[in-house]
């Protein structure tokens, strides 16, 4: 064999075996150069629409002077987000609180984590007929989310008015079926969060994620007629990432871009206390 014959063919060995190892690097180190550089490709966060998506704006454009490129991706409900994280079509998710999370990853096996705190948001219940939960009359019909994270968060707001009583084993962990004493006998509606809003010309009264209340016209601190404990594990977002990916350079760099400075002035000067920083 010629030596310039052996040369190619070492070469294209060579070739052979870096396209093999590159194919088999974990996600977490394509992850770190996503952002890094004009042609690379941008660090995907998925978000349901509303105030999530308008906060995202916000640090994507704080992101561009930074170098980090970010695409938006939107969604209109709770359930795609962490299937779309889950699957690797998003580095990132920034739309859920931790029980949520950890119901998700239990029922789902996802494996996801959180990789840092985004913003603090109450839960708050919502009427066009009364001004107090404890005016409802007797077989009312009241709206709660339909997903169990966020159900049993508006039952659990309920429970704290007084209205409800649920079994206390259970923890957060409640549903519809833990109800052990409705005094008023209130006739629990469960629908699909984002349409609880739109559906309260039909309901005495509804339970309502701020992400779906603010763009609806509702503002929490304004028109809510009950809202739950800011220190509830369920006020806080978090930013979620695959297990494999929490601590990869570029996870970690979009959150410190989120949990920036320009980012909570732009929070707080936008939502009035609806959404508050937690840094």
């Amino acid at each position: 064999m010629s030596s310039s014959l052996f040369s190619r063919r070492r070469s294209l060995l060579s070739l052979a075996l870096v396209s093999a190892l590159g194919a088999a690097l974990p996600l977490s180190s394509t992850l770190a150069y996503a952002g890094d550089g004009s042609d690379a490709k941008p660090f995907k966060v998925g978000v349901t629409a509303g105030p999530h998506a308008q906060i995202l704006e916000a640090v994507k454009k704080h992101a561009e002077k930074e170098g980090f490129k970010i695409q938006i991706v939107e969604f209109t409900d709770y359930v795609q987000p962490n299937a779309a994280l889950a699957s690797g079509d998003l580095d990132a998710n920034v739309f859920q609180h931790k029980p949520f999370l950890d119901a998700s990853i239990r029922d789902r096996g996802y494996k996801l984590a959180v990789a840092g705190d985004a913003v603090l948001m109450q839960f708050g219940a919502y009427s066009k007929k009364v001004k107090h939960l404890k005016d409802l009359p007797n077989g009312a019909k009241v709206g709660i989310p339909n997903d169990p994270s966020n159900g049993a968060r508006g039952l659990l707001l309920l429970q704290d008015q007084g209205l409800i009583k649920l079994k206390a084993d259970k923890g957060s962990a409640v549903s519809v079926l833990d109800i052990v004493d409705n005094p008023k006998k209130l006739k629990i509606v469960e629908l699909e969060a984002a349409q609880l809003p739109r559906s309260l010309d039909d309901l005495d009264a509804a339970t309502v994620n701020s992400n779906y209340a603010l763009p609806a016209g509702l503002v929490p601190s304004r028109d809510a007629i009950a809202l739950e404990n800011p220190s509830t594990p369920f006020a806080r977002i978090v930013i979620a990432a695959r297990e494999q990916d929490k601590n990869a350079p570029a996870v970690q760099k979009f959150v410190k871009l989120y949990r920036s400075e320009p980012v909570k002035q732009f929070i707080n000067a936008t939502f009035k206390g609806a959404y508050t920083a937690s840094w």
